[in-house]
């Protein structure tokens, strides 16, 4: 029974009893899927992947639970900024950092590749809070790296670790593997490393209030509904709300994101050893987890839509 079901148990134990009659009738009812099938349809989409694809799938509301290759690590590539935004807010709730101290742009500061940072003259200044969007709509790496030059990366370590989640690092700044932490995790899984179980733990923790506070992680919502990047998980999927962060570099492609369904569903997918490493939209593994999310989003029934809605 999860925690939800027995809370709601023992808050209408203490009810008289046409009371408790009363409120079972307001309690959401949360539609199960029928999870030995989607797991089946899953691994199929997995198996007929050129690479190696591992997922976790969690209903935070009833509990259901399917997994592959959970608790395998995988190389995070850009999904590994969902940590860093959490360490950012958590630092934040501690009273040890503002969203709204300034970080000011040099021009050492600067990578390529995703983001919009690099193409302004040194000189300028964000806020903390600036940066952090910036990392998780556009996935700007010049940001990541003022963000994590602020906090250091061993205090990312250092609450995920809190959070129960050890397998999940970063493990230096973006494109500057001179500031690696873990010269031989960098080797081997690039800029950050997790499993699908820990990435879907955490997307449920933000979910629920939990991962800092809820105020915080209301915030950090809002930002991941912001994420620029429908290419993956979502490129199937329609008018459905999906807080999600994806990650791409040439052999791995990767997302987590929370379907707003009927119920709240966390669907992390990550893949690796890809052999198709184009830079396209069609690249096998952005099929691959967008074949994963339509048949994760197929498997509840959604929200029905409001009275007078087209």
């Amino acid at each position: 029974m999860t925690a939800l079901r027995v809370g709601t148990a023992l808050m209408l134990s203490a009810l008289p009893l046409c009371a408790q009659r009363t409120a079972l009738a307001v309690v959401p009812r949360f539609t199960r899927a029928d999870t030995v099938v989607l797991h089946r349809t899953l691994d199929s989409i997995a198996d007929r992947h050129h690479g190696v694809t591992g997922y976790a799938i969690v209903n935070l509301e009833t509990g259901e639970r399917i997994t592959r290759r959970g608790d395998e690590t995988f190389p995070t590539a850009s999904l590994i900024k969902v940590p860093v935004m959490v360490t950012v807010y958590d630092l934040v709730a501690k009273g040890e950092l503002s969203l709204d101290d300034p970080l000011t742009l040099l021009k050492i500061d600067k990578v390529g590749g995703a983001g919009v940072l690099h193409l302004f003259k040194p000189g300028l200044v964000l806020t903390v809070r600036d940066a952090t969007a910036l990392m998780i709509a556009v996935s700007d790496n010049t940001a990541t790296n003022l963000i994590l030059d602020r906090i250091l990366i061993r205090r990312v370590w250092d609450k995920m670790e809190a959070l129960g989640l050890r397998h999940t690092k970063v493990h230096h700044k973006v494109s500057t593997w001179a500031s690696s932490v873990a010269p031989d995790s960098t080797k081997k899984y690039g800029l950050g490393v997790t499993t699908p179980s820990e990435m879907a733990t955490l997307f449920g923790l933000i979910a629920n209030g939990q991962a800092v506070n809820p105020a915080a992680d209301s915030a950090m919502l809002a930002m991941l509904d912001d994420n620029q990047d429908s290419e993956l998980l979502q490129r199937y999927v329609s008018d459905v709300r999906a807080p999600h962060k994806t990650g791409a570099v040439d052999a791995s492609r990767t997302e987590c994101a929370i379907f707003h369904l009927q119920s709240r569903v966390v669907a992390c997918a990550l893949t690796k050893e890809n052999q198709d490493q184009r830079w396209l939209v069609d690249n096998e593994a952005q099929l691959t987890l967008g074949a994963i999310g339509r048949a994760v989003v197929n498997a509840w029934p959604r929200k029905p839509k409001p009275a007078g809605t087209p």
